[in-house]
């Protein structure tokens, strides 16, 4: 049977499901392009996945709660195969809530090429992460590293006071990306 030969209603409803099909795909693919800025929405209101603000925060001027002590821990990765060295300078530190505190991570660019990498930070658990300050921090700069340039990066931060009483351990997470190589100078 030819195309000619199909009845109206037939031809009709193969055009009413081509459209739909048209429609879902447009509005598939705008969904996808949404989720990613809802995604970070959720996170940022939520607390999940320990994201933490990507600018300095502003410290008061209040007095540390002395009666408390809250261990942080300080972990950094590196893709298996980067040529990069990364690791904090102390694994781990008591502080009081309210306190500025100040750390470093050492890294180094293990290659003959100028190298340009950025650390992303994460904190667990996730409802922490409102609660964790970073007053001056590597991770919201790109930095640039000559060939074989190693250099220590400070972290200056607080655990704000409201952090819940339970919760008693922070683990703060660099992981170090590398953003582009770099033409020598």
């Amino acid at each position: 049977m030819d195309k000619e030969a199909q009845p109206a209603e037939v031809k009709g409803s193969n055009k009413k499901i081509v459209t739909m099909l048209v429609v879902l795909v447009f509005f598939m693919s705008g969904f996808s392009f949404a989720l990613v800025p809802l995604y970070d929405i959720f996170c940022e209101v939520t607390g999940l996945n320990g994201k933490t603000a990507d600018g300095p925060a502003v410290v008061s001027a209040e007095k540390a709660d002395e009666s408390r002590l809250v261990t942080v821990q300080f972990i950094a990765s590196l893709n298996k195969n980067a040529p990069w060295k990364f690791k904090p300078e102390v694994f781990e530190m008591k502080v009081h809530p309210g306190q500025v505190m100040e750390t470093s991570f050492y890294a180094e660019n293990l290659t003959d090429d100028s190298r340009v990498a950025q650390a992303v930070p994460s904190v667990s658990p996730g409802v922490a992460a409102r609660h964790f300050d970073k007053v001056e921090c590597f991770c919201f700069t790109r930095q640039e590293f000559k060939p074989g340039e190693g250099r220590n990066m400070t972290l200056r931060f607080m655990v704000g006071k409201e952090l819940p009483e339970d919760i008693t351990t922070v683990t703060l997470s660099y992981t170090f990306f590398e953003l582009d190589t770099v033409a020598a100078k």
